[in-house]
């Protein structure tokens, strides 16, 4: 009999593992798991023509049902996304977390989704602008000034003075148009 806090001892003790004849070949069991991971299709349109690509993405996120909208951004080099409808035009913009990429609202696995990008300005607009608005600005110089500078009058460009508030109907005009040229130019260009 054996008392409280000991221990028997037995007689013959069996092993936790038992020993494998090494003759025989170890068969292992490979096992491999397939999980079906949710895709969304996405239509691209850039500025609502298109569509310039039509994509099987991978949804993202803890519960997969996320779309990479930072990936879509740099893969086709736009700004922003807008939910789009073929029919009607351009709807809500489409936000993502800043940190990982992912979009704020979720989808469902198979779902269709319409994007309209705004594309990146490149450099060689605002370039252009700023180089235009200094030639302007040193044409208002030359013109306002009452002793034209040596280099102008090689131009022959000199007509007179200009009154004050002709010029500065000129500068208002010409801040408001920077400032709105792209909606300018497609207001009374298209």
């Amino acid at each position: 009999m054996a008392r409280v806090g000991e221990i028997e001892e037995e007689e013959e003790a069996t092993p936790l593992l038992a020993k494998i004849p090494e003759t025989e070949p170890v068969l292992q069991r490979s096992r491999t798991v397939t999980t079906n991971v949710p895709e969304a299709e996405v239509h691209v349109y850039k500025q609502g023509k298109g569509p310039i690509d039509v994509i099987k993405m991978g949804l993202s996120g803890w519960d997969q049902d996320q779309l990479d909208v930072r990936e879509i951004l740099d893969k086709y080099g736009l700004k922003t996304v807008y939910a789009y409808t073929p029919g009607s035009g351009r709807g809500v913009p489409i936000r993502f977390n800043p940190r990982n990429g992912r979009s704020i609202v979720t989808y469902r696995d198979g779902s269709v989704i319409y994007l309209d990008g705004e594309p990146k300005d490149s450099l060689l607009s605002p370039i252009t602008k700023i180089l235009l608005s200094v030639a302007l600005i040193t044409l208002m110089i030359v013109v306002v000034m009452k002793e034209t500078p040596q280099w102008a009058n090689k131009l022959n460009f000199s007509t007179g003075p200009i009154p004050p508030w002709v010029l500065a109907c000129g500068v208002v005009v010409f801040t408001r148009m920077r400032k709105r040229t792209k909606s300018f130019l497609q207001r009374y260009f298209q």
